[in-house]
């Protein structure tokens, strides 16, 4: 059995993902933290839905917010929740969308920490 990799912060790789933007890696940390409980609602109710495009939709824009902060677990989890909608298959999508969700939160609380 694979363990799943603690999220940690790669400042430099953000940086690096936003043009070395301080003031934009800023604004990307506060718009995640704000808005990480409203992704996270979504992508349970797309997960619960038998809307394999709404999953689609859900799942791409919850990989795109983990990539940005350079989560490579969390963004290969919500790739393959992707791919499995776009091929029409939503069995199993709910357990799928909670560990995603937990991944969310855990990179929201290293996110939140290393603010104060």
């Amino acid at each position: 059995m694979t363990t799943t990799p603690p999220f940690a912060i790669d400042k430099p790789a953000i940086m690096e993902r936003l043009g070395g933007d301080q003031d934009i890696y800023a604004m990307m940390i506060d718009i995640f933290l704000q808005d990480v409980e409203h992704n996270c609602s979504n992508l349970l109710a797309a997960s619960r839905s038998s809307n394999a495009e709404l999953l689609v939709r859900e799942a791409h824009t919850v990989k795109g917010l983990l990539a940005t902060m350079s989560d490579d677990h969390g963004a290969e989890l919500a790739l393959a929740l992707e791919m499995q909608a776009r091929q029409g298959v939503v069995d199993g999508a709910e357990a799928k969308a909670q560990g995603i969700v937990a991944r969310m939160n855990e990179v929201a609380e290293v996110l939140r920490a290393s603010e104060g």
